[in-house]
């Protein structure tokens, strides 16, 4: 009996063991810490690596990230043997189109400002202007970061990305690479940071970047915490260099109440729920990779580990 284990939330986990009754009955579906046999377990879906993976697991094949991201994961400490999968869903995708677009049209429209006038008592209409006439920005072109652009793009917004290697979308201009990058941010007057954590990406958030952008430009970062120096994001609002910030992520998580992101008045904090696995959906792409490795077909959200994502 091949065993596939669910370590994460257990109301969840409950859903995806119904799903998995019905769409692969002869896999023994088990919730941590109900393990049964270690060695019949084949298959992991959790958020964060269990220790001493190999020694537990002896036969595991397939490790499933429950979420989009996979930097909570040791890479270094995988057993080769052992491939990595993150979470690749409609759930997913649909729950950061909608806090984007939110976030986006909610700078574009100069809500923050009318929320600071109402707080004062003034009446005082600001200029409109169209969504052609605000450029947007996407750092990172995965699936999250396509599937914005083209809802901003659906919307009029003048859309642009940016990513490590070349890609081609529809209707978006796209850059590539640590050469175009200036330009990429030069014509970002909102910028919304999709990227994976890596080495490279750790800290990339800062005064240079900042400064790179237009005076007045907006961040929407619903990447990764240790993405983001807050220090240096507090200079830029407070000397005017960015107007607005939308922080759905970190450093650390929570972040403590006496952090001073907390209190700036143009900082707009959610506790890292712009994007949430749906169960239905999740489990569903979970049963069909596991199809797939059956079947010796490429698998969907296989983790690259030179490049960490």
């Amino acid at each position: 009996m091949t065993t596939f284990l669910y370590i994460a939330d257990a109301e969840r986990g409950r859903r995806w063991g119904e799903l998995f009754r019905h769409g692969a009955p002869t896999l023994d579906f088990r919730l941590w810490p109900d393990v049964g046999d270690p060695a019949q377990v084949q298959y992991l879906a959790t958020w964060q690596q269990p220790e001493q993976l190999a020694q537990r697991f002896p036969n595991l094949k397939l490790l499933f990230s429950t979420g989009a991201g996979v930097d909570q994961f040791d890479l270094a400490a995988l057993p080769p043997t052992v491939s990595l999968v993150r979470m690749v869903e409609p759930g997913i995708v649909q729950g950061m189109v909608e806090y984007v677009l939110h976030a986006v049209l909610d700078m574009h429209r100069d809500r923050p400002a009318y929320r600071r006038q109402q707080a004062q008592g003034l009446w005082r209409p600001l200029p409109v202007r169209t969504a052609a006439q605000c450029r947007v920005g996407v750092l990172g072109l995965g699936s999250l970061g396509e599937a914005v652009l083209q809802a901003l793009r659906g919307l009029g917004f003048d859309c642009a990305g940016w990513s490590r290697s070349r890609r081609s979308i529809d209707g978006v201009r796209c850059f590539a690479g640590e050469g175009e990058r200036a330009a990429f941010l030069g014509r970002s007057d909102i910028l919304v940071c999709l990227l994976p954590l890596t080495d490279a990406t750790r800290g990339l958030l800062n005064s240079a970047l900042f400064n790179a952008l237009p005076r007045g430009a907006a961040l929407v970062h619903v990447g990764r915490g240790p993405q983001l120096v807050s220090a240096d994001l507090l200079r830029a609002l407070d000397d005017g260099r960015l107007g607005e910030a939308v922080l759905d992520v970190t450093d650390p998580e929570p972040l403590p109440a006496d952090d001073p992101l907390w209190r700036h008045p143009r900082v707009q904090i959610t506790p890292h729920i712009a994007s949430m696995t749906q169960p239905d959906t999740a489990a569903a792409v979970v049963l069909d990779n596991l199809r797939r490795f059956e079947a010796g077909l490429p698998l969907v959200g296989l983790v690259d580990r030179s490049k960490g994502y």
